[in-house]
């Protein structure tokens, strides 16, 4: 059943919430935890899990995009739906997918994920469900939903040909999860992001957590594999919380699911503290800031925008301070990619421009045309595949010799990283 492609959709609610009418209305059998915003929606979803886990709730995680398979997307306490399972629930629902496009609706590629993963926490059945957006916020499919708590994760330039070409036109479109009556639980925003968001708050009658006013990190300092926090929440202070995650964002990622889950919880009461802490220390964010090899290190990381890079780069020197830098890109062609070099430029020696396995993915030789008169000639490497650009990339870095502190950065894109983890088989790709 030819659905086109995720990328390409007219933006509108109508469809899926059609669909959803049809199926019952699964999205509404269980409190949801809506998450929106620029970078860190998957991380601060897998956050917010953990915690949940960890008070013996069961949970319905739907994320995107994927790093290898369909099925990450759609996790029941923590898995991934079996294949099985995955078929089955396209199965249960596709005669409901059918007569809405009778009805003239024909059903986009996400908006059937996000019904499929809708329609199976409800079978499971689930306590709780934590939803990322797909893009944007307001007529994103999971919009149908009406999160009790919304999360806004930090906002800046992406997706502008769909969302709007400055901050407080894209922080509008996001600020669309925040319904009335809930709580929006808001990330530390540029100013313009944050008046808007502010804005809709009032306007809906949702109560307001800002990070850095009524909750945040108080401190932090890097630790051997992560970082050792102490976190304000809402109701409480959390201290000794290793996160075996690295940099500041994972820190605000932290906290914004630990105010997200006590706003959640009611009351007044904070969360155990020996619960935070065992819920944060086994949390895992595949294909960020994730090391994938040692002798040399190398890091995988799906930023693919300026502000997600920004946090890599800041990130990469705090927690690892290599001597050298060798990065391995592969971008998508609607991407701000002049942004992104800019920003690599001054932290890496060498960079091997490639592609990834996506057919938006700018060609190898377009993406030099773009690096070298950045970095001159003699810094750019053209690879035309991956897995033979990493193979250049470890060489170069293993030439260096084992003391010299040499580390290679995988990056440009979500599809790049999932890659990368597949070439490399990092632990569950």
């Amino acid at each position: 059943m030819e659905r086109g492609v995720e990328w390409d959709f007219e933006p509108t609610l109508d469809r899926i919430a059609a669909l959803v009418d049809l199926l019952g209305s699964p999205q509404r059998a269980y409190p949801v935890i809506h998450i929106a915003g620029t970078n860190g929606k998957t991380s601060t979803a897998r956050l917010t899990e953990a915690l949940l886990k960890e008070r013996n709730l069961r949970v319905g995680r739907f994320t995107s995009p994927h790093l290898e398979s369909m099925r990450e997307r759609i996790t029941v306490d923590g898995e991934p739906l079996s294949e099985e399972r995955f078929a089955e629930v396209y199965e249960e629902i596709a005669p409901y997918v059918e007569l809405a496009d009778t009805q003239g609706r024909r059903i986009q590629f996400f908006e059937l994920l996000t019904a499929m993963a809708f329609a199976a926490f409800a079978d499971t059945p689930i306590d709780v469900a934590v939803v990322e957006a797909g893009m944007g916020g307001s007529w994103d499919a999971t919009n149908v939903a009406d999160g009790t708590v919304a999360v806004i994760t930090p906002i800046s330039l992406d997706h502008t040909d769909r969302l709007g070409p400055d901050i407080p036109s894209i922080a509008g479109e996001k600020a669309g999860i925040i319904k009335a009556g809930s709580t929006a639980v808001l990330a530390q925003q540029q100013l313009p992001a944050a008046e808007v968001l502010m804005r809709r708050a009032a306007e809906e009658g949702a109560v307001v957590a800002r990070e850095g006013l009524e909750f945040g990190v108080l401190s932090r300092e890097v630790a051997l594999g992560g970082q050792l926090l102490t976190l304000r929440g809402l109701k409480g202070v959390y201290d000794d919380v290793f996160l075996p995650l690295y940099g500041t964002h994972q820190a605000s990622n932290a906290v914004c699911a630990l105010a997200a889950v006590e706003a959640l919880t009611g009351g007044d009461d904070p969360l155990d503290v020996e619960l935070v802490r065992q819920a944060f220390a086994q949390v895992t964010s595949p294909g960020r800031m994730e090391v994938v090899r040692r002798n040399p290190t190398v890091v995988v990381d799906a930023a693919h925008n300026p502000g997600g890079m920004e946090a890599t780069l800041e990130s990469l020197q705090e927690a690892f301070g290599f001597a050298k830098v060798i990065a391995v890109m592969g971008v998508m062609s609607d991407k701000d990619v002049d942004g992104l070099l800019e920003l690599l430029e001054p932290m890496v020696d060498e960079i091997v421009v490639t592609r990834n396995s996506s057919p938006r993915s700018l060609s190898p030789g377009e993406l030099a045309a773009l690096a070298v008169p950045l970095f001159g000639e003699d810094r750019v490497h053209v690879v035309e595949r991956l897995d033979e650009a990493i193979d250049q990339a470890i060489g170069m870095a293993d030439a260096e010799g084992e003391f010299s502190g040499t580390g290679v950065l995988i990056t440009g894109s979500v599809v790049t990283a999932g890659d990368a983890r597949h070439l490399l088989k990092a632990e569950g790709s």
